[in-house]
């Protein structure tokens, strides 16, 4: 069975996190930030080392490894109850990242719609990457190097990611609006889905 599924998709910063936070709290989505995931494993697990190896110097860590966490933390999920696919949305944060995930995931989600947080100047979006790193504590995004590594990374290897699905599953929001005016225009398009 395929996951019917969501994807927030966005530049660093654009606030795919925020609204992915938000959107956890409704009935029906079961959300899933893979950097969530990666930050949280263990330090002696060593998928960890490896994340941080290659967050550290602003790139994506290798699809197949990226694409196995997702989905041994989906089915756990589903083992304990926490992610009843019958009745919740999967809304997937950062996966798939680059068109090869694309392939990889594609028996494995239906992808239903395409959330895409545009922000089309990224200056504030570093701004605001850089300070929450320093509230956060969020050794991978404190770097403004590293970060702008991270946005040529996201244009040239993610941003294709969009011309993998059909063009009427992208519903564009400004991300730069507050995160209430993103909301809003996300509720609207998850209204539509039904």
């Amino acid at each position: 069975m395929k996951y019917r599924s969501i994807l927030l998709f966005g530049a660093p910063g654009s606030g795919k996190g925020t609204q992915g936070r938000v959107l956890a709290e409704l009935p029906g989505i079961f959300y899933f930030a893979s950097g969530d995931a990666f930050r949280a494993l263990k330090d002696d697990d060593p998928l960890a080392k490896k994340f941080r190896d290659y967050s550290n110097r602003g790139e994506l860590v290798p699809d197949d490894l990226t694409v196995e966490l997702c989905c041994q933390h989906i089915k756990s999920r589903e083992g304990d109850g926490g992610f009843q696919p019958e009745n919740d949305w999967l809304l997937l944060d950062g996966i798939p990242r680059n068109p090869e995930q694309v392939n990889m995931m594609v028996e494995t989600i239906d992808v239903r719609a395409i959330l895409h947080l545009a922000c089309p100047d990224i200056e504030p979006i570093v701004e605001r990457i850089i300070k929450r790193a320093a509230i956060e504590g969020r050794q991978d995004d404190a770097n403004e190097d590293v970060v702008r590594n991270r946005f040529a990374t996201y244009t040239r290897e993610t941003e294709p990611v969009l011309e993998q699905y059909d063009a009427s599953l992208r519903h564009d929001i400004n991300g730069t609006q507050t995160p209430i005016e993103v909301c809003a225009d996300i509720m609207q398009v998850l209204k539509s889905l039904g």
